[in-house]
């Protein structure tokens, strides 16, 4: 997206400029995973021949940690050695792991003075997608979430990153489903329409589809997904979203929804839609959107939330704004101050 002609002058870093490394507990190899993306018609069968498998000498083996504090000390230091290794001038690192539940509330997540004494008594109180955004700001890269993890959602977490000077950004990109909610729904609100329920049912497999099996993962994306109706017409709406894992339809996904609605003298009507895509088609060019959208960030000193990165996610920090339109020109006006 960041390839349009709206954001050609907005001094963003060129697609060959970017530099990719992760931590991962999975260890498929990487041929391996290429040859699951074509069988399963996610890639076309030529890009593997395109990609050097021979990898090995760039894999580090994270060592054991005995608390969580150490664990974000040896993954920050792993960030700086990446960032030195290839010459890198900002970071920036994006969630993209699997949707934690909800974890447990304490104390320490509300104060971060607390939060650095728990650690340091090596307590184990933070969930793993909140130690990799500490690992990150304190290697001092930016991070973005991705996802509807626990994360950057914990305000210790936040005053971590502001006390560092550094941007973060999220939550929960909208790929499908609640992509088309947050142009519909304006559109209702704008022609004064009234919503009376707007359900919605998610088909989807792959390792997505086995995580939100969980119910306590499901929940987490259901407050995500049912927070662009709710903000943009109101919290008495009925209907909710299911989500369903369908293990062979591997990386695609169906989401069917309806929508029942009145016009003039209170004469019912419906709309119904159907969105069939691949995930992870639809989702990779916006990690690079927000690589690239991220370093300008850190490249102008943004400190704490990004709220003018809203256009891409269900539950945006820093913004209670869900129409996908006023979203973009607020993102265009930033990238051009």
């Amino acid at each position: 997206m960041t390839e349009l002609p709206d954001f050609a002058d907005a001094g963003l870093v060129p697609i060959d400029g970017l530099v990719f490394g992760g931590h991962d507990v999975v260890d498929t190899p990487l041929a391996k995973q290429l040859e699951r993306l074509v069988e399963g018609g996610v890639i076309p069968a030529g890009i593997p021949a395109l990609v050097d498998l021979d990898i090995e000498h760039d894999l580090v083996l994270l060592p054991s940690a005995s608390c969580q504090l150490e664990q974000v000390g040896l993954m920050a230091t792993d960030i700086r050695a990446f960032a030195e290794r290839h010459q890198l001038a900002r970071v920036v690192a994006i969630n993209v792991a699997s949707t934690e539940p909800p974890c447990p509330a304490h104390p320490a997540h509300h104060d971060l003075a607390a939060l650095r004494s728990c650690l340091s008594d090596g307590e184990s109180l933070l969930p793993a997608s909140s130690v990799a955004a500490l690992a990150a700001f304190e290697a001092g890269a930016a991070f973005v979430d991705f996802t509807p993890s626990n994360s950057i959602r914990l305000p210790a977490v936040q005053q971590w990153a502001i006390e560092r000077g550094l941007p973060y950004g999220g939550q929960d990109a909208k790929t499908g489903e609640t992509l088309v909610k947050s142009v519909l729904a304006p559109m209702f609100a704008a022609r004064a329409l009234q919503v009376h329920a707007w359900s919605g049912t998610n088909l989807l497999g792959g390792g997505d589809g086995a995580t939100l099996a969980d119910p306590d993962a499901a929940r987490s994306k259901s407050l995500t997904k049912e927070k662009v109706v709710a903000d943009l017409l109101g919290p008495d709406i009925a209907g909710e979203v299911h989500i369903d894992y369908v293990p062979p339809m591997g990386d695609w996904k169906t989401a069917w929804d309806h929508i029942a609605f009145s016009g003039f003298l209170g004469t019912r009507m419906t709309l119904q839609f159907t969105w069939q895509g691949c995930d992870s088609a639809l989702a990779a060019p916006l990690v690079l959107d927000l690589a690239r959208l991220s370093g300008l960030a850190l490249e102008r000193a943004h400190t704490g939330p990004m709220p003018f990165l809203g256009f891409f996610f269900k539950d945006p920090l820093g913004s209670r704004e869900h129409s996908l339109a006023r979203q973009y020109d607020t993102l265009v006006t930033w990238t051009h101050p």
